[in-house]
């Protein structure tokens, strides 16, 4: 691990800060995050079966997918964050791990999409539990000057967590079913809950920063000490997080960047699956093996790079942070355009592997500056502010808005045959509408037509299908320039923003 070069084996009262334990409290806690990625995408992979199963449109699969699972995901974020700033952060973490793992693999005894709603909405509150707590732990073990290398790490798991859950939910859903895929991702998160309480100690806040210097008072001021609990103290605290992150040109900006590539993240691989199944007739064993790999080993590096990427030229401005995302998006915006307008599915795959490697550059620089932009009394309820954004526009609007476009498509596509490209499409649907979308709803439950129905309209919905999910990814994937040009913006006066955070930081912990 590249952090931090001046560890020593203890610290005050006991808490380890050699390297070697950094390395375990990070990648445990990467672990925890792999199984809260897993359980939260398993029904990108299984999502086709249960499409057919139960009936169910895109826009359903959306909802469950992202909406339902944000609902409670983003909100109960913050009290868990307010609590994780007060009380052990190791216990909250490990709670949280048992209370989604065993949610996720009841979704396995559902049987209508009212059931697996409700599910879903408990999975997505249990596993708000895990983010902001761990990227408070994390940067109270890891200095500042290594921090976005360390989060790059934590967050990595996002990549480890969907190779489970497509690798493991994919070939189970195929032998056994997809109730059984949901009981076979979700259990094994309670193991890991077990080693998470076990193996990781709790450390005082402020545990990383420097000892001297303008950090010092950091550590030692009385300010640093929770105030009593009141209503008023609690909201004056959110207060003062809002401020220090959206009243911020630079770090707005770096906060609307993560936002927007996270939504057209969430809304396109939601259906990614799907797509494959749809276009190319893929078995969901091949499909779980293809969507893991391509959909996660270049990500997991990329993420693991752009850490170590931007703390490394860090040292030369500040403003890397941000640019390190900016350039890694524009980079992988053509290259995922170009993966699904491939013709095959292994060519689809060749391509998809690449564009992850520096699309998922920006979790670590934004995470890292998110965490340096306030104290140490505030990092876990910074981060539960940054994911109210992310699950309500990302994970909550992307696979919804990516199913709905779909569902659009789909219709259209299944009145007019003839139009084949996107542009030639999205014109026409602005003058004429999407056309008759109920036709291809009785003409095609659950995207495809009854068994008893003949072979040309069977060809149609099938078509449609598969065009639609191409053209519904597509035009999702078009955010991610959207978002580079925020991290672009957020470049400029970063270094100012980033000095004056630390000022009014060592103000606050100082008690002025």
């Amino acid at each position: 691990m590249p952090w931090p070069d001046n560890a020593t084996s203890a610290a005050a009262g006991g808490i380890p800060t050699s390297r070697a334990y950094q390395r375990r409290v990070v990648l445990l806690l990467m672990l925890a995050y792999a199984f809260n990625a897993s359980d939260r995408s398993i029904i990108a992979i299984i999502g086709q079966s249960m499409k057919g199963d139960l009936g169910l449109s895109d826009a359903q699969l959306g909802l469950l997918g992202g909406t339902a699972f944000a609902l409670l995901y983003a909100f109960s974020g913050l009290p868990v964050a307010r609590l994780a700033e007060r009380f052990n952060r190791v216990s909250i973490v490990s709670i949280a791990l048992v209370v989604w793992s065993a949610l996720t693999a009841i979704c396995g005894l559902a049987t209508s999409f009212t059931q697996l709603l409700l599910l879903r909405i408990g999975v997505g509150a249990g596993e708000a539990g895990c983010t902001p707590p761990a990227h408070s732990l994390i940067s109270d073990y890891v200095e500042p000057q290594r921090r976005a290398t360390a989060l790059s790490v934590y967050s990595a798991g996002i990549s480890l967590g969907y190779i489970f859950g497509a690798v493991v939910g994919g070939f189970v859903a195929f032998h056994f079913g997809w109730r059984s895929a949901c009981v076979a991702v979700g259990l094994p998160g309670i193991l890991c809950a077990v080693f998470v309480k076990l193996l990781i100690r709790e450390p005082p806040r402020g545990h990383s920063e420097p000892r001297t210097g303008l950090g010092a008072v950091l550590v030692r001021a009385p300010a640093a000490i929770a105030r009593p609990f009141s209503l008023r103290s609690e909201f004056a605290e959110l207060g003062a997080v809002a401020r220090a992150l959206f009243l911020s040109w630079p770090i707005a900006n770096m906060l609307l960047g993560v936002v927007i590539a996270s939504f057209a993240s969430y809304g396109s691989w939601a259906f990614v699956p799907a797509f494959f199944r749809r276009e190319f007739g893929l078995d969901l064993g091949t499909i779980g093996l293809v969507s893991g790999l391509t959909g996660g080993v270049s990500v997991g590096l990329g993420t693991l790079a752009g850490g170590a990427i931007a703390d490394y030229l860090g040292k030369r401005g500040p403003r890397w942070y941000a640019l390190v995302p900016a350039i890694g998006l524009a980079i992988a915006l053509p290259l995922y355009v170009l993966a699904f307008l491939q013709g095959s599915w292994q060519a689809t795959a060749l391509v998809l592997a690449l564009p992850g490697f520096f699309h998922y550059a920006y979790l670590g620089p934004t995470f890292g500056v998110v965490q340096n932009a306030v104290d140490s009394r505030r990092r876990a309820t910074a981060t539960a502010l940054l994911y109210v954004l992310l699950n309500v526009v990302a994970l909550g609007c992307g696979p919804l808005f990516t199913g709905w476009a779909t569902d659009e498509f789909a219709a259209f596509d299944f009145s007019h045959p003839d139009s084949r490209s996107l542009i030639a499409t999205l014109l026409r649907m602005a003058r004429d509408g999407a056309g008759v979308g109920t036709s291809f709803q009785q003409a095609c439950p659950g995207g495809q037509a009854p068994a008893e129905a003949r072979a040309a309209v069977q060809a149609a919905c099938s078509d449609a299908l598969a065009l639609a999910s191409r053209q519904g990814i597509l035009v999702t994937l078009g955010f991610y320039g959207w978002a580079a040009l925020h991290y672009l913006a957020g470049a400029i006066g970063l270094a100012g923003a980033m000095k004056a955070a630390a000022l009014r930081n060592a103000a606050v912990a100082a008690g002025g």
